[in-house]
């Protein structure tokens, strides 16, 4: 790292390629220590994380210790926090969360095993942390901290605002993080408003922290290790510990400086990218369109190298205003009997045969509805492969409603079917008596299947698909009746791999939108890059003439100095993938496991779209009402 670096990162960092590489190497961290203090016959003290950032570190550990013999057998551990109030055996509870990633898997001593109480009487709460705090001490203190960071900064529950002198304690939980981590419970009135969480100056005795920071945690992470130390911003306050390592991935690296602006932290390669990126930055930091940019501007905002190596600021202006007029196009498919050189796609072939993946039943129309039925109706012949059977994400009451209509059904044309009236009353039965945290049963999940299968067989027909252009893949990852989802397996690549020999497409859209709060958009692709991959490495010679595109919109949108095709929408086309978002009934209003953002997905679509629209107008383009954005993914 360098000097100018430094000066930016006032706490080191570790960029890894990927969360799943990150998570090695705190594993292997983990690791060393345990096996050192084994060899000096001392004990090791950890202090650990919950949540979905530390999972995968947990299960690297578990196959370090059934492949590798790594011992847990002089581990002590505390864990940072526990929900408030909350039943240890609830599956939501950090201490069942402890057990299923770690602690069922290992040799460590239940007798070692620390966890604050979600069921400590609340007239006593203050005795048991101050208890909580003394066993850390008598033991001698965390050898080494895990950490996970909330998008408000907060490190264990230790909201903005927390002193740094803070100790264990119960907190009010801020709406944000009850928020962010509703996808665990359904919706956002479940969550309890409370938490038991270890204090920032415990956190901070600890020898060494080691915080993990995955995907959308970018702007929270470059104001933590680059900003000033603010107990606003909780995380800020390990500037002050002289033992401490962030480890991110390159999706949580965004906002560094020296990932977003590396001209400001010393030597540059002016690739075009990079030109178009600093360009566009400067461009909407002076609120100015792209070729009313001066010398002076480029000179006065850390620009002057790139003044000294292209040379005039008109022809960098020319350059970028050029790359940002062709990534627009209205034709996503190629245009036919055309050569622009330009263009994004290739003319030919035309038509092409094109597969949107969408990994639930609804963000094809979500992300990219509008180029969705722009495909069609210029003549190509699409296909929509439904990943995951979204499940899940149905409401019980919805459920009521479709039983009822379906038993209404047959007592009113006199259908008197045994078996369907044994399954309609064994599910209307079981959602009438059904337990908090109870996982729905096998008829359930498949009517709520069916649910969304029918929305999403609905939205083809809307846009002019027929049924045989809908695939409904059903992908096991998929398929555990709970938030919590299995990691990518061979079945799911099996699957995929025989439809896409089967299709044969010249064109693939696939969600690149990694910021789902559970994770299967991430699944769902990589699942898609290793078909790709396999398929390339067997010598296939369709994949020779096949292009990748991905999309976002359901959660974030892709920064416009990465996008490299953009589908301008009339006000029409807006209104037409409006409706077509609200065939999907189950989905709208208050949906189950709908994250951080509490808008129906229409209005966010909306939304990032007119954003997209807006960032073109201001550069200097053409003001359309709305664009879908899209980046080429090579393999």
């Amino acid at each position: 790292m360098s000097n100018m670096v430094d000066s930016f990162e006032k706490i080191p960092v570790k960029i890894y390629s990927s969360s799943k590489d990150g998570s090695k190497y705190v594993a292997g961290e983990i690791a060393a220590l345990i096996r050192e203090k084994q060899q000096k016959g001392e004990k090791c003290v950890l202090g650990l994380a919950t949540g979905s950032t530390p999972i995968s570190m947990y299960a690297e550990l578990v196959r370090m210790h059934r492949e590798e013999g790594l011992s847990f057998a002089n581990v002590i551990s505390f864990n940072l926090d526990e929900y408030y109030p909350i039943e240890k055996d609830a599956f939501q509870s950090y201490w069942s969360f402890m057990h299923r990633h770690l602690f069922d898997h290992v040799d460590i001593d239940p007798k070692n095993i620390h966890i604050p109480s979600g069921q400590w009487p609340k007239d006593e709460i203050k005795k048991y942390c101050a208890e909580y705090d003394q066993m850390i001490e008598e033991v001698g203190g965390i050898d080494l901290q895990i950490l996970g960071i909330g998008k408000n900064g907060h490190i264990g529950f230790n909201e903005p605002g927390s002193s740094i002198h803070s100790k264990t304690r119960l907190v009010n939980l801020d709406n944000t993080t009850r928020m962010a981590n509703a996808y665990e419970f359904q919706n956002i009135s479940k969550v309890p408003r409370l938490a038991v969480t270890m204090g920032i100056s415990v956190i901070m005795k600890a020898r060494r922290i080691l915080l993990m920071g995955w995907g959308m945690k970018g702007k929270i992470i470059a104001l933590s290790v680059e900003a000033d130390v603010t107990e606003q911003v909780p995380a800020s306050i390990l500037q002050q510990h002289d033992n401490c390592t962030f480890v991110i991935d390159e999706a949580a690296s965004s906002e560094l400086t020296r990932i977003k602006s590396p001209w400001l932290t010393g030597d540059c390669e002016w690739t075009p990218k990079m030109i178009k990126r600093a360009v566009i930055n400067l461009a909407l930091k002076l609120n100015k369109s792209v070729l009313s940019l001066t010398e002076i501007d480029y000179n006065e905002n850390g620009l002057s190298d790139l003044i000294v190596e292209k040379g005039e600021a008109y022809e960098i202006n020319l350059q970028v205003f050029y790359m940002l007029r062709d990534s627009l196009t209205g034709w996503p498919g190629g245009k036919a009997n055309a050569v622009i050189p330009a263009h994004p796609e290739r003319s030919s072939p035309y038509p092409k045969k094109c597969l949107i993946f969408s990994p639930h039943p609804d963000d094809d129309i979500i992300s990219m509805g509008g180029t969705f039925m722009r495909l069609h109706d210029q003549g190509h012949e699409v296909h929509v492969a439904y990943q995951t059977s979204g499940n899940i994400a149905v409401a019980d009451e919805f459920v009521t409603r479709f039983i009822d209509f379906a038993v209404g059904f047959e007592e009113m044309f006199g259908i008197d079917n045994k078996k369907s009236q044994d399954i309609l009353q064994s599910a209307r039965s079981f959602i009438s008596g059904k337990k908090k945290n109870q996982r729905d049963t096998n008829e359930i999940r498949a009517i709520k299947g069916l649910i969304r299968r029918c929305e999403a067989k609905a939205t083809c027909r809307y846009v002019g698909l027929t049924d045989d252009r809908c695939h409904f893949m059903n992908l096991p990852f998929y398929e555990t009746g709970t938030v919590e989802k299995n990691p990518m397996g061979e079945a799911d690549i099996e699957i995929t791999m025989a439809l896409l020999r089967k299709l044969q497409p010249q064109q693939i859209y696939c969600a690149g939108d990694l910021a789902d709060p559970h994770g299967t958009h991430k699944v769902c692709l990589d699942i898609i890059f290793e078909s790709l991959r396999r398929i390339k490495a067997a010598g296939d010679e369709w994949i020779k003439d096949c292009w990748v595109w991905l999309y976002k919109g359901a959660w974030q949108e892709w920064d416009i100095a990465e996008i490299e095709m953009a589908i301008p929408m009339s006000p029409d086309q807006v209104m037409k993938k409006r409706f077509g978002i609200f065939i999907h009934q189950s989905q709208k209003d208050m949906v189950p496991f709908q994250g951080s953002d509490s808008r129906e997905f229409w209005q966010r679509a909306e939304d990032r779209n007119a954003n997209t629209a807006n960032l073109y107008a201001a550069l200097g383009m053409t003001k359309y009402a709305a664009m879908e954005a899209f980046v080429r993914w090579h393999y």
